[in-house]
């Protein structure tokens, strides 16, 4: 059986090696550096910039990190061994341009070079995201993105309920919620954020104290308010994403203003009976709530859940949803639904996608912004435009 060194002599036959200032040379020109390292030793000090990759999950995790197998490498560890193996995995796994660094992360830094001391999660934190932490497009640096991210949820009710609570257990690390109503025993059929022993109580509160329960890592903000032209601006201001669980076309054409002059996305759900519809509108990127939805309806054929009714499960299933959306967004995985109407029917218990395109006669948008007046819209729902 051969040693550790015959190995190691043989890998490094089959790869490219440079030492620290030919590893620095290369950086310098655009090669990604891979730090094959363990995370405890990353946790201790990285090169700005790194790719972290523990040795042991590199063929599990590279192809999903670094699909392009023409991109140039530097392969480092902490003294040039194993990223001599990763180097010669690397090759043998189709990548093209593949150096390791002989002298790895403790001689850079003896060379003076610079390093930071990386933020990551503690040992708690790793233990609860660890489901995160396994796949390749969160890992720790999405964990700890979510951490930083701020989502504001429009409503505690159907929507906002599932999607609050889904949106804690995943880490994100600040929550708003607006709403200015109480907790009624008629809300407990499908706003499962509340609880029986929380009737009476207002519904910012309840859910605060149920996202406690589930994730007290997570700070939340509430407001206790009725969303009005006079507020809106100062609420979403700061946030990365909002979810719109509203219940009326007033608020949705305000939150839609408000949210296109400060260029926020809103992943929009809505309910009705037995079906829903989710998709994002994301004003810097696609179209927005007024290019799908110039106007309201009449009343009669847009009737409350109040009025029309809506079996329980169905905003469990579009708040999920739409809390799924929102962690896209902030992790910039996947395709997010911009410009896509996703539409869900739960008797048949299929989906359908519509096209949604911007509409040229739409004046409220992103490139209007410093022209767009935040107006309450009750009974008009017009734009408001300076100039227009």
């Amino acid at each position: 059986m051969a040693s550790f060194r015959e190995l190691l002599r043989a890998a490094k036959v089959e790869i490219d090696e440079v030492d620290i200032d030919g590893g620095a040379q290369l950086l310098d020109g655009g090669h990604l550096l891979l730090d094959v390292r363990e995370p405890d030793e990353y946790d201790q000090g990285a090169i700005p910039g790194s790719l972290h990759i523990p040795r042991g999950t590199l063929e599990t995790v590279i192809e999903q990190r670094v699909p392009d197998r023409d991109q140039p490498m530097v392969v480092m560890c902490a003294g040039g061994a194993r990223s001599a193996f990763a180097a010669q995995t690397l090759k043998q796994l189709g990548y093209t341009d593949i150096v390791s660094m002989d002298g790895g992360f403790n001689g850079w830094k003896d060379a003076g070079k610079p390093w930071t001391r990386p933020r990551s999660l503690g040992p708690a934190e790793r233990n609860r995201y660890q489901r995160h932490l396994l796949l390749p497009e969160v890992g720790e640096e999405g964990q700890l993105a979510l951490l930083d991210a701020k989502v504001l949820l429009l409503g505690a009710g159907g929507l906002g309920s599932p999607a609050a609570l889904y949106l804690a257990a995943a880490g994100v690390g600040t929550l708003g919620i607006i709403d200015m109503d109480e907790v009624d025993e008629s809300n407990l059929q499908r706003q499962i954020i509340h609880r029986l022993d929380q009737v009476g109580e207002r519904k910012v509160e309840s859910a605060r104290a149920s996202i406690a329960a589930l994730n007290p890592y997570v700070t939340v903000n509430t407001y206790d308010m009725r969303l009005s032209a006079d507020n809106v601006l100062d609420v979403i201001d700061g946030y990365d994403v909002i979810i719109d669980g509203a219940d009326n076309f007033p608020s949705r054409y305000l939150l839609n203003d408000a949210s296109v002059k400060l260029g926020i996305p809103v992943v929009h759900g809505s309910i009705f009976r037995f079906e829903g519809q989710v998709t994002v509108f994301d004003p810097r990127q696609g179209p927005t709530y007024r290019d799908m939805l110039p106007e309201p309806p009449p009343p009669e054929f847009a009737p409350s859940c109040a009025e029309a009714g809506v079996i329980g499960v169905l905003p469990g299933i579009i708040g999920s949803l739409q809390a799924l959306e929102a962690l896209k967004l902030v992790l910039g995985i996947g395709e997010p639904l911009r410009g896509r109407l996703l539409v869900f029917d739960a008797l048949d218990l299929s989906f359908r996608e519509f096209t949604l395109n911007a509409n040229p006669d739409n004046q409220v948008t992103w490139e209007n912004r410093d022209r767009i007046d935040v107006v309450d819209l009750e009974g008009l729902c017009m734009p408001a435009l300076r100039g227009a």
